[in-house]
């Protein structure tokens, strides 16, 4: 801008300083043009007054180098001129001033020579005795005048451009200066050119709406941030070339990303080719799903487009973590087939031993035997079923009764119930520790206790103990039975809580065992919000720990 205005200014300046220049120049001009031919009339008539007396004799002692004269006769001969040979002189019948002369009395004419740059007037009167007086004078032409003024004309213009430059430069960076210095973050504030004043009003109008519109803005984008950070779900945008917007930290745990990809190529982070179908998929405006299984736990992608206005201008990437979907879709399969296996086998044995008796293909002294393994399969299948009840009524989380039990009596009352099945292989069951009580649910404290037990004496040896330890550790209520069993090998420690897991299923068989004792113990153990920690070595016996 300040060049544009130095500019202006000086050329403007430089057309002022030729303009008047040249104006000057030809008002002068006229001016002396003016004043020539008005000398020249007075000059043509005292002498033609003076040839008219005494004749051209006259012009024999005159000597002028400033006017010329000529004498010309009717027909056009030139009888006489002051600055040149009569003889070599061409006809002047045809000259615009002589013409006018011999018609009218008096004529004027000027005349420019392009190649010596003059310009002549002439003057011309008819004399008493018919003839023609004229009288001439040369001077330069405007273009030579101001050829032969350029040495004083040049250092004139020369410094005019200089002061013109100075002036231009002061003046231009003393217009714009007030405009550099401009605060457009306060425009009402300004105190410049009033003429700026609506443009300055206008600003800070947008200027507040653009600040109102910047927080609304910044409000949304950390509501957005906070949002997507403190997501379970990993959440992943995409440009229209794959090149990652925004990603979470969810989305970073699950990809394994340790630093800031925003800006990067989507396949810098995964490069799987089920997601880059799925990606270019959403890209081309369709819905992509799939499940995969990454760092032991199971996700559900979803990749959708993103539109607007009709045209798609990214993808966004879901991640949900469905690892407890999936395992309790397995756990389920699993236990519908392991309750259809473990109903089945007790009412097969139930209806193969009632068709043989119906048929009488028993013998009387084996009836009391298909009797008893009927009764005793039937008690099977109770037990089974009370189990599939327990667990189910754990699963349903509803809130039984609370009250403050004393784990010593339900100890003692555990020890009481298992004692006749525990001296039939003479196993010992005794209660160490001192009285606790926990506020719970008695009932769901009794299951744990018995299961626990009953598990330590079918799983332990002949003449072997189990041990009920009661007390506390760190300010924490302790309940912990040991064994001297069979002891459990390392690779099934981490699977026994699960339903109809079973170490040994031909042991299990001979014991009787359900296989839902200790998966029963672990939800009643998680319903009092407790802890379970399992030290076993195989062949040297087993401790369950509870911590309340």
């Amino acid at each position: 801008m300040t060049k544009k205005i130095f500019r202006s200014i000086f050329i403007v300046a430089l057309v002022v300083l030729l303009a008047s220049i040249g104006i000057v120049t030809s008002f002068i001009y006229s001016y002396f043009n003016t004043s020539q031919v008005n000398q020249l009339k007075a000059e043509l008539s005292l002498v033609a007054d003076t040839v008219n007396e005494v004749g051209v004799e006259y012009f024999e002692n005159f000597n002028s180098t400033v006017f010329r004269f000529t004498v010309v006769d009717v027909d056009g001969t030139v009888l006489y001129d002051t600055q040149a040979n009569t003889n070599e002189m061409e006809n002047h019948a045809e000259r615009e001033e002589i013409m006018e002369a011999f018609n009218d009395g008096a004529g004027s004419s000027a005349r420019n020579s392009y190649t010596l740059m003059k310009k002549t007037f002439y003057e011309a009167v008819l004399l008493e005795n018919g003839d023609v007086l004229r009288i001439s004078v040369s001077q330069l032409t405007v273009g030579a005048l101001i050829l032969s003024m350029l040495p004083a004309i040049l250092p004139i213009i020369l410094v005019s451009a200089v002061v013109a430059i100075i002036l231009s430069h002061t003046m231009a960076k003393k217009i714009t200066e007030p405009l550099m210095q401009l605060d457009l973050e306060h425009p009402s504030k300004n105190n410049t050119y009033e003429e700026l004043t609506p443009i300055l009003t206008k600003v800070h109008k947008q200027h507040k709406q653009i600040k109102s519109q910047m927080e609304t803005l910044r409000r949304k984008s950390d509501e957005f941030e906070q949002i997507i950070s403190s997501m379970n779900e990993g959440l992943i945008l995409l440009d229209e070339h794959g090149m990652i917007l925004s990603m979470n930290a969810a989305a970073k745990k699950i990809f394994s990303v340790k630093k800031d990809v925003n800006g990067s190529d989507f396949l810098l982070v995964d490069r799987t080719s089920k997601m880059s179908k799925a990606i270019w998929s959403a890209l081309d405006g369709k819905r992509s799903e799939y499940a995969e299984e990454r760092n032991g736990n199971e996700y559900q992608f979803t990749i959708n487009s993103i539109e607007s206005g009709g045209k798609i201008l990214g993808a966004v990437i879901l991640v949900f973590d469905i690892t407890d979907r999936a395992f309790a879709e397995r756990n389920r399969q699993e236990f519908t087939a392991n309750v259809t296996h473990e109903l089945k086998t007790p009412l097969q044995s139930i209806i193969g031993s009632a068709e043989l008796l119906e048929n009488g293909l028993v013998k009387p002294e084996d009836t009391g035997r298909f009797i008893a393994n009927i009764r005793k399969e039937a008690t099977r299948l109770v037990n089974l079923i009370n189990d599939i009840i327990r667990l189910s009524q754990l699963d349903e989380n509803h809130e039984p009764t609370t009250e403050t039990v004393n784990l010593i009596d339900v100890a003692k009352e555990v020890v009481e119930i298992l004692t006749v099945v525990a001296a039939k292989r003479n196993i010992e069951l005794c209660i160490e520790g001192e009285p606790c009580t926990i506020y719970g649910v008695r009932r769901y404290i009794y299951e744990i206790m018995y299961n626990l037990c009953d598990n330590a004496i079918r799983y332990n040896v002949d003449d072997g103990k189990v041990t009920i330890s009661i007390g506390k550790e760190a300010g924490r209520v302790v309940i912990s039975v040991s064994d001297t069993g069979i002891g459990i090998a390392p690779e099934h420690q981490n699977r026994i809580f699960e339903r109809f897991y079973r170490v040994d299923k031909s042991h299990s068989k001979a014991t009787g065992g359900t296989g839902l004792g200790l998966s029963i113990v672990k939800h009643a153990v998680q319903h009092h919000n407790g802890k379970i920690t399992l030290d076993s070595e195989f062949g040297k016996g087993t401790k369950i720990k509870i911590t309340f």
